[in-house]
């Protein structure tokens, strides 16, 4: 299965830190577009991060039972 992991005010969202979803035929966005709908994540600005490795929201990767999906929150440094 594929693990997604929240961080920050995704989190507090979301009430977990990650979850597991079987995966089958997907695209990055098919699954963003999921999770977005079942957490209402719309309005929230959002880094993604796949097995490590930042990359657009709207990328097309076809992803795999054993790949990492991260929902970051906005990052602010100093």
């Amino acid at each position: 299965m594929a693990v997604i992991k929240y961080f920050g005010a995704v989190a507090e969202i979301t009430q977990c830190t990650e979850e597991h979803i079987e995966v089958k035929n997907e695209t990055l966005s098919d699954i963003l577009e999921q999770l977005f709908k079942k957490y209402e994540l719309q309005q929230l600005p959002i880094h993604i991060a796949l097995n490590a490795n930042l990359v657009s929201i709207e990328a097309e990767t076809a992803i795999a039972n054993t790949d990492e999906i991260a929902l970051l929150p906005p990052f602010a440094g100093g």
